[in-house]
């Protein structure tokens, strides 16, 4: 590397600041801008970090205290491992790579592995069946361990790029049954009824999720063991002290959109540090694959901002809002003339199951729907016109039109989208009191 191309870094101490505090207040200020640092160890190793490596906490745990001096840093450079991840495959092979997604044991933890492939594959159905070791998700004893999984769609993969794929799979056991894990099996079998085809029935997923520094599991943007100001300025809000990881945000949202997924849309939300994606319109099980893939998205972008990403339905205890997945849905009786009257009638149906629905709808939902912070009681089911403290919300534009859709505020932000999704259809459609 040629010498005119290092700028020295010369950080200026405020008064009373110590040494390491210095380096930690520059660092994080060039890691802000975009700026490469490079570093010198006690021991002389010289290494790069980019800009996406290090949290602040982490440069002032790490940087400050195992670092004699910061040498320079280079402006707008790509460090070799940067490079490397973004190589183009297509210049130099056919090959692509299939990172198999699939639901873990909890039922929330996403797992996934890379495999291989000859060529580019478009079609699920074209794509091999693979395996994994059941007994490290908590999916199978270890004396018979091996668990298979189904491809079920493809979303292009964001962070490899060009013919790259994101694989959605369910999980089966050697002789072809679903492991109890596998919700997605009952929904397609739900969504296969014909009934459930002939009414096409659309969902919009939304989303909440709240973004927690890692080593302390707090809020980001809130004082560690205190809190901020009170709800209000947060929702739909701009400014350093309103909005805290809409870098993270945009960044998922534009992910999203490339691997395919109908994400529609993302907001801030009431409480500071929690924010919402909206997935769909999406007809049937492909609302469910694509939340999931979604999530799988948002997992990896926040793994690489050092960032844990929380669905807890109640993440703050307090006069905070929680986290839900209020899910939007219609039919095609709906949506033509005459179908407010349907949509009156489904959720009289859905009241008579509440719940049943409940109890399928997030783990911990008691903690959030509380009757406040924008929620029923989880005990009570009552719907209204506007009404965002009801269990189902009918917009002022359905109930003008005479036809259109209704809102299911009860699921928790971790509930199952395969699960939620086929037990509206299957109440409202299939069921008959």
């Amino acid at each position: 590397m040629q010498r005119n191309n290092v700028e020295r870094a010369s950080p200026h101490r405020n008064e009373g600041e110590s040494r390491d505090s210095t380096v930690s207040r520059y660092c994080a200020a060039k890691i802000r801008s975009g700026q490469f640092l490079v570093f010198r160890s006690r021991t002389g190793v010289t290494g790069l970090l980019p800009p996406a490596s290090v949290s602040r906490r982490g440069l002032r745990r790490n940087l400050a205290a195992a670092f004699r001096v910061l040498v320079c840093f280079f402006p707008g450079v790509m460090s070799l491992l940067n490079d490397l991840v973004n190589l183009d495959l297509s210049d130099s092979t056919e090959k692509v790579i299939a990172e198999y997604i699939w639901i873990g044991g909890s039922g929330m933890d996403l797992r996934s592995k890379g495999r291989t492939l000859a060529g580019p594959v478009s079609d699920p159905q074209k794509l091999p069946k693979w395996n994994y070791d059941g007994s490290s998700t908590g999916q199978a004893p270890g004396e018979d361990s091996e668990v298979i999984l189904y491809p079920q769609a493809i979303f292009r993969d964001p962070f490899r790029r060009g013919n790259n794929i994101l694989v959605m799979c369910d999980a089966y056991t050697p002789a072809g049954e679903p492991i109890p894990t596998n919700k997605r099996y009952n929904a397609a079998k739900i969504f296969s009824h014909p009934d459930v085809v002939a009414e096409e029935p659309w969902y919009g997923i939304e989303q909440e999720y709240t973004l927690l520094q890692k080593d302390v599991k707090w809020p980001i943007g809130w004082p560690v063991g205190g809190y901020p100001g009170p709800q209000g300025p947060y929702y739909c809000g701009t400014g350093a002290d309103k909005a805290f990881g809409r870098d993270i945000v945009d960044a998922h949202y534009k992910s999203c959109l490339y691997a395919g997924i109908n994400i529609s849309g993302i907001n801030g939300e009431v409480m500071p540090g929690q924010w919402e994606f909206q997935v769909g319109p999406a007809v049937g099980i492909s609302a469910g694959d694509e939340l999931w893939v979604a999530r799988y998205i948002l997992e990896r972008i926040t793994e690489i901002a050092d960032v844990v990403l929380s669905f807890d339905p109640k993440p703050i205890q307090g006069d905070w809002n929680g986290a839900g997945a209020h899910t939007n849905y219609s039919t095609k009786s709906m949506r033509n003339e005459g179908g407010y009257d349907v949509i009156k009638k489904a959720i009289e149906k859905l009241g008579l199951r509440h719940k049943e629905h409940i109890s399928a709808y997030g783990e911990g939902n008691e903690r959030r729907l509380t009757g406040r912070h924008e929620t029923a009681d989880i005990n009570t089911f009552l719907w209204g016109v506007a009404n965002r403290g009801a269990s189902i919300r009918v917009g002022r534009d359905t109930e003008k039109a005479g036809k259109g859709y209704f809102e299911d505020r009860r699921p928790a932000s971790n509930m199952d989208p395969y699960v939620v999704t086929s037990k509206i259809a299957e109440t409202t459609i299939i069921w008959k009191p």
